[in-house]
């Protein structure tokens, strides 16, 4: 029988710094400091068009530019040179992790070595002048609820006399499964959803949401698929997970209020969710692994961590509505981590396929200045958010401006960026 790689273990120990080398330094010649976001220690891949070639390509980020992946692959990466032709990230992932790792160190060197120099540089454009697509084929999204203080304060919000969390929420990541062809590329714009809403009196009308909310979230993309039928371990995640996107997963509240129940989000969700253009490669954040908070009660046995490498990320996002900072949600206080969220996603049998996404679900912190939704942050448009411009908000109007960015902690003090996912409202 043919072994089954998620027998094998964990590809790599988290926290296990890459080869020492002089990276720092690398692609001076760029103008690229010590401490940018998208430096040598990122090479986040996405996928891009330009005025003068309308195809899309292949690209990493570095700096201010785009390495064009597409036209350098036949004379620096012959051997996998078919990856990059169709201008997607699609047969990157399906790949796998050590076709993944070939690619990223070959980058590394062209960037860092000089004699590569020459062949590099016609294949260098200025990131201004790209426009972004979708990185990759949503194949099943789903999205999770994993953040303790964001359930927390939901159930405070929505059940005043109940408990905060539902009996289940400390036992399993709770999730849904959401519509993958409403997954749209940072920059696009989000129209305002209709739907059915209920008044206070009762009333049953169909009109646009008046609560529209956003939600800061990181998402995950897979990669290499499993087996029907064979649950994804804890220790093998990172055998089928490629990198790390930041999503925004809108929500239309009043929407969402009427219809949930009983079978939870359906249209109030399904009408947009954003994703950053840069895919982070899990290897670029190496550095930012965290321990996740402790559990109790303990997990079952397939979701108990107990002993495994850290399996949190301290990756720190931030909110601004029309150019004005409003939160900093912190990742690294998740309490389902993504090995865990990925080993009960497939408990049941349910297999993995190139280019699923997992979201965490909302990014909230323990104070207000880190809430990751507007439901919070106005306590359900009970305390209006006050801008800097006079301005106030309980949920979003037409013509607002959501962008979310996110950096986390590399090696030598330089920090791994995740890009922004940024979408304007448009009306009904």
């Amino acid at each position: 029988m043919t072994p089954d790689p998620d027998d094998a273990g964990p590809l790599m120990t988290p926290g296990t710094p890459p080869p020492a080398g002089p990276l720092d330094a690398a692609a001076s010649w760029l103008g690229v400091e010590h401490g940018d976001p998208f430096g040598i220690h990122t090479l986040p891949y996405g996928s891009f068009t330009t005025p003068d070639a309308p195809g899309a390509r292949v690209g990493v980020a570095i700096g201010e530019h785009i390495l064009d992946l597409t036209a350098a692959a036949d004379a620096l990466l012959p051997e996998h040179a078919g990856l990059f032709t169709a201008g997607s990230l699609d047969r990157l992932l399906a790949a796998g992790p050590t076709v993944w790792s070939q690619v990223r160190s070959q980058v590394r060197r062209w960037l860092v070595d000089g004699r590569y120099r020459r062949a590099v540089e016609p294949l260098l454009l200025p990131a201004a002048t790209a426009t972004p697509r979708l990185p990759f084929t949503v194949a099943d999204y789903v999205d999770f609820y994993a953040s303790e203080q964001h359930a927390t304060n939901l159930g405070r919000i929505l059940r005043p006399d109940g408990d905060p969390l539902t009996p289940n929420w400390k036992h399993l990541p709770i999730g849904y499964h959401g519509r993958s062809g409403t997954v749209v590329v940072s920059g696009t714009p989000v129209v305002r959803p209709r739907g059915q809403l209920r008044a206070p009196d009762g009333e049953i009308t169909f009109a646009p949401t008046a609560r529209l909310d956003l939600e800061a979230e990181v998402g995950f993309v897979v990669g290499t698929p499993s087996r029907p039928g064979r649950p994804v371990p804890l220790a093998a995640a990172e055998r089928h997970v490629f990198g790390a996107c930041l999503v925004n997963d809108w929500s239309a509240r009043d929407i969402q209020a009427w219809e949930y129940v009983p079978l939870g989000p359906f249209l109030g969700k399904a009408f947009a969710t954003s994703v950053s253009a840069w895919v982070v490669p899990l290897d670029a954040l190496r550095h930012a692994r965290v321990p996740a908070p402790p559990r109790d009660p303990p997990p079952l046995p397939h979701l108990d961590d107990t002993g495994a490498p850290p399996g949190g990320f301290d990756i720190e996002l931030a909110i601004s509505l029309n150019g004005h900072p409003v939160s900093r949600p912190p990742f690294a206080g998740m309490y389902w981590t993504l090995a865990q969220q990925l080993a009960h996603l497939t408990a049941g049998g349910a297999p993995l396929r190139t280019g699923d996404l997992l979201a965490s679900g909302t990014v909230s912190g323990p104070t207000r200045a880190q809430y990751g939704s507007l439901v919070e942050l106005t306590w359900n448009g009970t305390q209006p958010l006050a801008l800097p411009d006079g301005s106030a908000r309980t949920f979003l109007k037409d013509g607002d401006e959501i962008v979310i960015t996110a950096t986390a902690p590399g090696p030598h003090a330089t920090v791994i960026g995740l890009g922004e996912v940024r979408a304007r409202i448009l009306p009904p």
